[in-house]
């Protein structure tokens, strides 16, 4: 398996959504500063403790990503059922099945590894910013930290499946746009601030939308071992 998705991602080229999702960082913690020295300024921080700004840098991050994961879908297993050459990779001797779970690994993976590796990215550029110009009026403590390590972790493993939801319209005609689309309507649905809350802060709505993607997987996996592509 494992050799399987070191082909797949060759054939991938990460590189360049690597970079994407670098530029995609920069935004975001342009943003949060921006924010954050914009309300300081004024005298109204919009930001009074680390944990108010670690949470919404947290959302922008999962958002960004989910939608990142669509694209992946796009690139990896929509595009290829869309332009048939699918079938090229069928007729190799590789179970198909476990062709389909090698794609959608390396798409959970990266989408994982991307939230993750982004938040400690945004959060050490924030701190470091922070000791030069005022974005938040705190400190960052270990408890702070720690707190936001495991919540991070937890959040990303349930984004990761998140993004898998979108292939499920996607692979009804093989459409791209509609990957996409559907991405950015759960974004709109799940992250949308509502008096300071957004759905995907409620547990049973983000492990729901997790097993939903989860089930969307499957569903996957079992469509092509059942379905011939013509």
């Amino acid at each position: 398996m494992l050799k399987l998705m070191q082909l797949e991602m060759k054939k991938l080229h990460l590189a360049g959504y690597i970079r994407s999702a670098l530029i995609a960082n920069a935004c975001i913690l342009g943003l949060l500063s921006t924010i954050g020295l914009d309300s300081h300024i004024e005298g109204v921080p919009e930001f009074r403790q680390y944990a108010q700004l670690l949470d919404l840098m947290d959302n922008m991050v999962r958002a960004t990503f989910i939608v990142f994961a669509s694209v992946l879908l796009c690139r990896f297993i929509v595009g290829e059922f869309k332009s048939k050459s699918i079938t090229i990779l069928f007729m190799y001797p590789i179970h198909r099945q476990k062709l389909m779970i090698a794609k959608l690994l390396i798409v959970l993976l990266f989408t994982f590894l991307s939230i993750v590796i982004s938040e400690i990215i945004i959060t050490a550029a924030i701190h470091l910013l922070n000791q030069f110009v005022i974005i938040v009026p705190d400190k960052l403590t270990f408890s702070i930290l720690a707190d936001q390590s495991a919540r991070t972790l937890i959040n990303a493993v349930a984004a990761s499946f998140m993004g898998l939801v979108p292939l499920y319209m996607g692979m009804r005609r093989y459409s791209v746009p509609t990957t996409i689309v559907t991405s950015i309507l759960i974004v709109a649905l799940l992250f949308s601030n509502n008096n300071g809350a957004t759905l995907s802060s409620i547990a049973p709505v983000q492990i729901s939308f997790s097993m939903l993607g989860m089930l969307v997987a499957y569903a996957a996996i079992r469509r092509i071992e059942d379905k011939d592509i013509a």
